[in-house]
């Protein structure tokens, strides 16, 4: 297993590490209902650094990322982040990421961290363009300081106004004494905050500074376990779980991150599958009777007719109701549809909502 430059300090802090992506990593600290309502409340620090950074440089640096990507990144601007999916050649999807725009010629794309070596490989192989692709996951960290106190308590150690990043914006500069650091208004768990990109040299500094900025506003550490609760209360996408190698971006209701206006990889067959509406849609449900639904748990209608499956499931802690997602045959997919989930030999009733689950 790899460590992260934080894997130390996190063992001091007594943080349950499990392996994850190839990394130790860790899972919680003080448990996960305590975590996540602490994002929810108030800060909360994550160590992402498993996530993978890859550098295109070049003078078309953008025409490889318009190709291998499904969302337009040419009406980015400098200093402007976007989600978007690589597609496979077979309506599938390599992975889902993150593009940032430094300039014309400068992108970083981030990335799932289990994913790293195949998508590495995909850039490479559909680059038959003047760009330069540079693989710096092992010399980056990542910190998400997660949470509705995060710019307020940020902002002391920091000479950029942290204000003036838009959602979906970063800034390069000084931060908590180090420079080149990325901050980007961006996150996994809809409480807001900034992703923080800086060189492994840096790390315990950064992450010290945070936590004595943070100090009055009761910053806590929070592991892996509140992180997937909190995305799957917003109803974001886990790659392994809710999308994957076989999962079309149209199935996964991700047609916002398709764009037909230019030409990409299987963009002709998503097209056409947009166009005549795919067979299976992935859908948000609520538990209407006690239970916990989990990845590949079937899904049935009232009949007990097999209709599809969960891909993510947990009892939220927000909410304190059972919420998952999965895969249903089109024709149960509209909002308000009841349908039932087999847990073990019980079959659970759930309704299709519309996510996200969590309304700030």
């Amino acid at each position: 297993m790899k460590s992260t430059a934080l894997t130390e300090i996190h063992k001091q802090l007594g943080a349950k590490i499990v392996p994850f992506a190839g990394y130790d990593m860790p899972v919680s600290y003080t448990g996960v209902n305590e975590e996540h309502e602490t994002v929810r409340q108030s800060l909360g620090v994550f160590d992402v650094s498993h996530m993978g950074e890859f550098f295109i440089e070049g003078k078309e640096a953008l025409q490889l990322i318009q190709k291998i990507t499904s969302n337009d990144a040419s009406i980015l601007i400098d200093g402007q982040a976007q989600y978007t999916c690589m597609p496979n050649e077979t309506g599938g999807i390599i992975d889902d990421l993150i593009i940032y725009k430094f300039h014309n010629e400068k992108f970083m794309m981030v990335v799932n961290a289990s994913n790293i070596e195949k998508d590495w490989k995909w850039v490479n192989q559909h680059n038959t363009f003047d760009a330069i692709p540079t693989n710096l996951s092992d010399e980056y960290s990542l910190l998400a300081i997660q949470g509705p106190k995060a710019l307020e308590a940020m902002q002391s150690i920091s000479p950029l106004d942290l204000s003036a990043i838009k959602f979906y914006h970063f800034a390069v500069g000084e931060f908590a004494g180090a420079q080149d650091v990325i901050i980007s208004a961006t996150g996994y768990t809809g409480s807001g905050g900034f992703e923080i990109y800086f060189k492994n040299k840096d790390a315990e500094l950064i992450w010290t500074s945070v936590f004595a900025a943070g100090k009055d506003f009761g910053i806590k550490p929070i592991g892996l376990a509140a992180r997937d609760t909190l995305r799957l209360e917003m109803g974001m996408c886990l790659y392994g779980n809710d999308i994957d190698d076989t999962t079309s971006p149209i199935e996964a209701k991700l047609g916002w991150i398709t764009k037909f206006t230019k030409d990409f990889i299987n963009a002709e067959a998503l097209k056409a599958e947009k166009e005549n509406g795919p067979c299976r849609k992935l859908v948000a449900f609520e538990l209407q009777e006690k239970g916990i639904p989990r990845h590949g748990y079937a899904i049935v209608d009232e009949e007990g007719h097999d209709i599809g499956h969960v891909t993510s499931g947990t009892m939220s802690p927000s909410l304190k109701k059972a919420i998952g997602m999965g895969y249903v045959k089109t024709e149960h997919s509209k909002f308000g549809t009841s349908i039932c989930i087999q847990i073990r030999k019980k079959t659970i009733k759930a309704t299709i909502v519309k996510p996200p689950f969590y309304k700030a």
